[in-house]
């Protein structure tokens, strides 16, 4: 391994090529991030498939020793998933998990196809030529998680506009950020009160209500957990729909091969989050032949983890261990419909540019085309 880190582009975009090449000379890797942070990049897929689920590796900040950079939540924001381990996160995720079960989320497939159907009549209406991404992939799922969470058409397009800020640039603008960050959390405050006064049958009142054992979310917990289900899931769902598109396009439209089977390849060659959130080891640990020091930042490389293997690689796309995405069931069902959807109304779909044309999302934190022009 060389001693000087690798620089992530400013863009923050890495090429398939470029984790292949990474993966090819070394298991882990020192790297510059576009802020000027240094962390560690673990690209070699086995390698990548045990840290995710090694406890020694904590996801709490309070194990960072500060080096890292990434965007402050308020304190009411950051009880959530994504910030704790063991024993609290298993505790939430028991009372959390019941609400996205298999057969509740089966049973949201109807009206899934319900919004794809509604977009693609105004994508239709409006000519033969659209940028999918904001014509299509990102509403549709801005609209399945708001239907989801019980949010009113008034504050949809606000809640796109605070995640949006928080997620697609990099570095981030530190002071949009914080201000997206507070309102989006007045929001969610205002929105789960409202929902412990008039419960209906959205996944919001299901966790205002949940209880087991006698235990119970705490305000703070439900916060967090509303502000996660908002700010992680509709951005990545959306780019692995856009993702997806875009490789059938590529491999000969839209019915070249079964949309399943055209997801899990979107899933292995670029996956919607290319790295796992941060994690700091809590004690000295030799990760694939380098010791990381206790308390630096440690990413865990999907796509380069999920390029590098065949069998598990959509499992890997969604994580490994504990922390594994309670999300993943719901993000296929969502590609699923929206893709054949798209597929029955514009079977004749095709890419206005070149595949090698299409533009990235500006950011190493998520993954997906920034706009897909296409015409039919």
């Amino acid at each position: 391994m060389s001693t000087d880190p690798t620089p992530i582009p400013r863009s923050g975009v890495l090429l398939g090529q470029e984790y292949d090449q990474l993966r090819k000379t070394g298991d882990v890797h020192r790297v510059l991030l576009p802020d000027s942070s240094l962390a560690w990049l673990v690209t070699d897929p086995d390698t990548v498939s045990r840290a995710l689920a090694d406890p020694r590796l904590a996801l709490n900040r309070c194990h960072s020793r500060g080096a890292w950079s990434g965007f402050a939540l308020p304190p009411a924001l950051d009880a959530n998933l994504l910030n704790m381990d063991s024993p609290d996160h298993t505790r939430l995720r028991r009372l959390v998990s019941p609400a996205f079960s298999p057969q509740r989320v089966a049973a949201l497939r109807p009206g899934i196809r319900r919004i794809a159907d509604q977009l693609l009549d105004m994508l239709v209406a409006a000519g033969g030529t659209a940028d999918l991404v904001t014509g299509y992939c990102t509403p549709l799922s801005v609209q399945i998680i708001a239907e989801l969470l019980g949010v009113p058409e008034a504050g949809r397009t606000d809640l796109r506009a605070w995640t949006d800020t928080m997620l697609t640039s990099y570095p981030p603008d530190r002071n949009a950020v914080r201000r997206a960050v507070t309102e989006l959390h007045g929001y969610v405050v205002n929105l789960i009160d409202e929902k412990r006064r008039h419960p209906g049958d959205d996944l919001l009142s299901t966790l205002v209500t949940i209880e087991e054992d006698a235990d119970r979310l705490s305000r703070d917990e439900l916060t967090s957990l509303a502000f996660l289900i908002v700010f992680a899931g509709y951005e990545n769902t959306a780019n692995l729909i856009a993702s997806t598109v875009l490789w059938l396009l590529d491999h000969d439209g839209l019915d070249a091969v079964p949309v399943p089977e055209a997801i899990e390849e979107a899933l292995r060659h670029a996956p919607p989050a290319p790295v796992a959130i941060r994690r700091f080891p809590v004690a000295d640990l030799m990760i694939g032949g380098v010791t990381i020091p206790a308390g630096d930042t440690v990413l865990l490389g999907l796509a380069a983890a999920t390029r590098g293997t065949d069998g598990n690689a959509a499992r890997l796309a969604f994580g490994n261990g504990p922390h594994y995405c309670m999300g993943a069931a719901l993000a296929r069902i969502e590609a699923e419909e929206a893709l054949t959807a798209l597929a029955h109304r514009l079977p004749g779909l095709t890419l206005a540019v070149p595949g090698t044309q299409v533009h990235w999302r500006p950011t190493f934190r998520t993954h997906g085309p920034a706009e897909l022009l296409v015409r039919w």
